[in-house]
């Protein structure tokens, strides 16, 4: 009999909703990826580089050209220079940075405390490796996080806190206040922080993304990880990055080398030279809004109740006024019905808790939209 580490863990729900919407030939607003190409330069400098002969294994932490312009980049944008020989790792997408990052520090009986609703790779890694996922959840209906709450929770089990910012699955974002109240909380400890930021261009209306580089008091005890494939529209190429102090990135290159060991070359070396093109990453945000704004303002005049995404790429609506079965139920409906894909936030909750709010990807081309708006109105209408 095989004894499972994870018993209570199935297949995740991004995989579930998206092979659903295959089936029934659903429009897919569920799992998180745009749906036009990334950059035509940055694909002819991949194939540029597969010509030149870079197929082979890139260096394990990473093509050093390109940690150097990643050290460039986050000294010019939050004023801290990250060492690119030893602070920084090239990692097979973020989901290995986070796998990685928490194997390499979490041992048996520590707590790790993650926000609710949180991505849903969080938990099962902390459980995997033999710690103990402490839930706290943010506060509706804006998803703030009450640190007084973290505060009373806080012990000598606490290893770890896991932030992300701008948030997947909500759209909301860490406060300048919020991250001086986790300051104030982890002073004096040994508590080590994951900023997981991988949207942290994608922020709209003006808001500043708040990163944890931004606060020297958090560095030294901080991973920060990051993520091409949401910056430059190419999840499938798998490619993300770690920043942390080198006695951290030491431990997290011992369980990195043996995860993957290295990443995709010639994607590496494209990323360097075009990482240089700041209008691409720096534009991105307006880019954005322009498709949270169309989103929005074509179902306004729906049922679904919403407020608008701060950040990310994800938009939350609520349809409580539509119908009152369980979120998951909802969210089957509309595919096998309505022939539109989303995901139930109670995915996203250790609980399943039901607040019935969908969460929808707006990273698609207009027409895509204009799509989703008129079944979405059909779904409306229905009620």
């Amino acid at each position: 009999m095989v004894r499972s580490k994870l018993p209570n863990i199935g297949t995740s729900i991004f995989t579930v909703m998206t092979e659903m919407a295959n089936k029934h030939n659903a429009l897919n607003l569920s799992q998180g990826f745009p749906d036009f190409n990334p950059p035509k330069k940055l694909i002819d400098l991949v194939a540029k580089n597969m010509r030149k002969g870079l197929n082979q294994y890139a260096p394990m932490p990473g093509v050093m050209k390109l940690r150097e312009k990643i050290s460039e980049k986050t000294e010019a944008l939050y004023g801290h220079s990250y060492n690119p020989e030893t602070e920084i790792t090239i990692t097979s997408g973020a989901t290995e940075a986070i796998y990685s990052s928490i194997s390499a520090f979490v041992q048996e009986g520590d707590e790790v405390i993650i926000f609710e609703p949180a991505y849903d790779s969080y938990a099962p890694v902390i459980r995997a490796i033999g710690g103990s996922p402490i839930y706290v959840a943010a506060k509706l209906p804006d998803y703030k996080i009450d640190w007084d709450e973290v505060n009373k929770i806080v012990n000598a089990r606490t290893r770890m806190i896991i932030i992300n910012t701008p948030h997947n699955p909500t759209g909301s974002m860490l406060s300048a206040e919020g991250m001086e109240k986790l300051s104030k909380l982890v002073a004096g400890t040994k508590i080590m922080i994951i900023s997981d930021e991988v949207y942290e261009h994608i922020i709209f209306d003006g808001e500043e993304h708040q990163s944890i580089v931004k606060y020297p008091e958090l560095i030294d005890r901080s991973i920060v990880i990051s993520s091409f494939g949401k910056t430059y529209h190419a999840t499938g190429w798998k490619v993300g990055y770690c920043q942390a102090p080198d006695h951290i990135t030491k431990e997290i290159r011992k369980i990195h080398q043996f995860n993957v060991f290295s990443v995709n070359t010639p994607v590496q070396y494209a990323l360097a030279d075009f990482i240089t093109e700041k209008e691409e990453y720096l534009g991105l945000g307006s880019f954005y809004q322009k498709q949270r704004d169309e989103f929005i303002d074509l179902i306004k005049d729906t049922k679904f109740k919403f407020s608008p995404s701060k950040g990310t790429y994800f938009q939350l609506l609520n349809y409580s006024e539509i119908s009152d079965e369980k979120d998951t139920d909802f969210a089957n409906r509309l595919i096998t019905e309505f022939g539109i894909a989303s995901v139930p936030v109670s995915a996203f909750y250790h609980d399943a808790f039901d607040a019935k709010v969908l969460r929808f990807c707006f990273a698609k081309s207009s027409e895509t939209l204009k799509k989703a708006a008129e079944l979405l109105h059909k779904v409306s209408n229905s009620a």
